[in-house]
């Protein structure tokens, strides 16, 4: 299988998803295990290499590799909160192969 641009270069994209916290759910926690569920699943396929839980508690950052910015976006949108996502930025990120 060829290689993408992506995955020559060592690019990362990096997503920070914000939640809406004033109108999360009270079934909260059932949807907590199922989008720990999903995101167990991409970091077992390999193209999620990092997830940090923000210490505001309203939401997370996430680091994708040898995915495009297309394929990334795409993903988030099959989260479970997306659905209560109070903002989402999608920042393709380029190695500087001096460091």
């Amino acid at each position: 299988m060829e290689q993408t641009e992506a995955q020559k270069n060592g690019n990362r994209i990096l997503v920070v998803l914000t939640l809406d916290m004033d109108n999360i759910p009270s079934n909260f926690p059932e949807i907590l295990k199922h989008e720990r569920e999903v995101v167990a699943q991409w970091k077992k396929e390999g193209f999620l290499e990092q997830l940090f839980l923000r210490p505001t508690k309203n939401g997370a950052v996430l680091i994708f590799k040898d995915r495009t910015e297309e394929e990334v976006n795409q993903l988030m949108t099959t989260l479970p909160f997306f659905a209560f996502k109070k903002s989402l930025e999608i920042l393709p990120l380029i190695k500087d192969n001096e460091f």
